[in-house]
């Protein structure tokens, strides 16, 4: 979790309920507020010129999305939309940097935090500029299992669909799929009831 949800609410944070497909915010937006998900899953997103949509991050539970761009004076650079039905506690931009002026152990978690978002966006960076499906498909999975504390073979559940982890590394969702079939058969992956264990 980012920030302890008591100190949210007793900083003034309100509870904001959102439908699947619903917009926390959108691209182009000005940041006003501080966005944490107590309940559900949000995508961060973008779309191409041809309208292709690009997935730069999937958040859930105990995760804050767009926070970063609160810190500097520039509209939203993609959309957060949800997936699920969410919960979020969305905290007004001026009570989130009291709140942060008012604690250095609060400045260091959150500093924390955004250098975990900028280390998940250098290694997709390195993954996805390679040409190989499977290159950025198992970096995409040795990422995410980083956070799982066993680490043995098969171990770790990839909690995303197939069209989720196409669009996370810029592949087509035939692609990813082929590439994933191609992991199991060399024994990278293991797929029990459509579920990826990597």
């Amino acid at each position: 979790m980012v920030i302890d949800e008591n100190i949210l609410h007793s900083a003034g944070a309100e509870i904001r309920h959102y439908k699947p497909s619903d917009y926390l915010f959108n691209e182009g937006e000005n940041p006003i507020y501080y966005y944490q998900i107590t309940q559900g899953e949000v995508k961060l997103n973008n779309y191409n010129e041809e309208g292709k949509e690009f997935i730069q991050n999937i958040l859930s539970e105990g995760q804050s999305c767009g926070e970063s761009i609160l810190f500097i004076d520039k509209p939203y650079p993609m959309n957060a939309q949800a997936l699920t039905d969410c919960t979020v506690l969305r905290l007004h931009k001026s009570a989130f940097f009291s709140l942060l002026n008012s604690s250095a152990k609060l400045c260091l978690e959150i500093s924390s935090f955004l250098s975990q978002r900028l280390y998940y966006k250098f290694i997709m960076m390195q993954n996805i500029s390679s040409q190989n499906p499977e290159t950025r498909l198992k970096g995409l999975m040795d990422y995410l299992k980083s956070f799982h504390e066993d680490e043995s073979p098969y171990s770790y559940m990839v909690p995303l669909t197939r069209q989720q982890m196409a669009s996370l590394t810029g592949l087509r969702v035939e692609t990813a799929i082929r590439t994933i079939k191609h992991m199991e058969k060399n024994k990278i992956v293991q797929i029990k009831d459509r579920k990826i264990l990597y």
